[in-house]
């Protein structure tokens, strides 16, 4: 019993990543300035990771030199260039709904790197996945650009490959060291491409500030510690399933925070991506735990070891 109850701490604090990540597109368009997503990018990365370093105070050795650097390229300087690309060519709802393809490219490269049988019944929740985000953002006449459809698509690609490489390299530090190496190297590759690509920043604003400190320390930090953490305790699939939490949490907040209005597709769309969350939990779950008691608690106290 306490094996499961663990399993199931282990889910909800992975899915607390990307529900946060949710809050980034309100959070950027409502608190920073427009037109600097690379420079953003690297700002939320670089800062958040040279802080967790100060305090872990533990480089990389040998390879996890060559392995920090291409993991910090796939989750974060790679993905979230081609995340601001397919976001400035594409409607919100586009790019989400190109995104929400990565569980499904997660599934293959876990076959392929990690030897994971492929299973029909994850694949099927996540094309109900997918059919959920696209109700939830999707909105009539979206435009489709086909440099934004790629970029989408790239980036959906890279943080699958991160993801997958980040269960298969398992690392001899603990998650906070981890995601300081990732987060540091990512944003070291972004300064380059922020300074050729992007003009100065113009002097920030105590919006500004707060802006990216929530996005650097809670959206970064914080969360990619948790996420790198489930990484390493659940399944890559099971994991990147939680990922469809993210426009949910979205479009919550626009509803909340900017009054916009949900419709009868949206609730369907709600409902559509959390059954596949739930089911794709299921599905991915460890064959020696007991489904039920994962997702019901124990309620009997366990017999203690004689």
């Amino acid at each position: 019993m306490k094996k499961n109850t663990t399993y199931a701490a282990d889910v909800l604090a992975t899915a607390l990543a990307p529900a946060i990540w949710g809050s980034t597109y309100f959070v950027t368009t409502s608190y920073l300035p427009h037109g600097y997503p690379l420079t953003t990018a690297m700002l939320r990365a670089l800062p958040a990771g040279l802080l967790l370093l100060a305090v872990v105070r533990r480089l990389p050795q040998g390879i996890w030199w060559f392995r920090a650097f291409v993991l910090g390229a796939l989750n974060f300087s790679f993905f979230w260039a081609m995340l601001f690309v397919s976001a400035y060519r594409l409607p919100g709802g586009v790019a989400a709904t190109v995104g929400a393809i990565q569980p499904l490219i997660v599934i293959v490269l876990s076959r392929l790197v990690l030897g994971r049988p492929i299973k029909a019944l994850a694949v099927a929740a996540g094309l109900v996945g997918m059919a959920g985000v696209g109700l939830l953002v999707l909105t009539p006449g979206a435009a489709l650009d086909p440099i934004g459809v790629l970029a989408g698509l790239a980036g959906a690609v890279s943080m699958a490959c991160g993801t997958v490489l980040t269960r298969r390299w398992t690392p001899p530090v603990s998650s906070l060291a981890f995601t300081a190496w990732q987060l540091t190297a990512g944003g070291l590759l972004l300064v380059p491409l922020a300074l050729i690509a992007e003009p100065a920043l113009p002097p920030p604003t105590l919006e500004n500030v707060l802006g990216m400190a929530w996005l650097g320390l809670i959206g970064a930090a914080l969360t990619y510690i948790l996420w790198f953490r489930g990484l390493a305790r659940i399944e890559p699939s099971a994991a990147s399933s939680l990922g469809f939490l993210s426009p949910v949490v979205a479009t919550l907040l626009g509803w909340l925070a900017l009054g916009q209005v949900l419709t009868p597709a949206q609730l369907c769309g709600f409902a559509m991506v959390l059954a596949s969350v739930w089911f794709s939990q299921r599905v991915s779950m460890p064959a020696k735990l007991d489904a039920k008691s994962v997702i019901e608690p124990a309620v009997t106290p366990t017999r203690p070891a004689a």
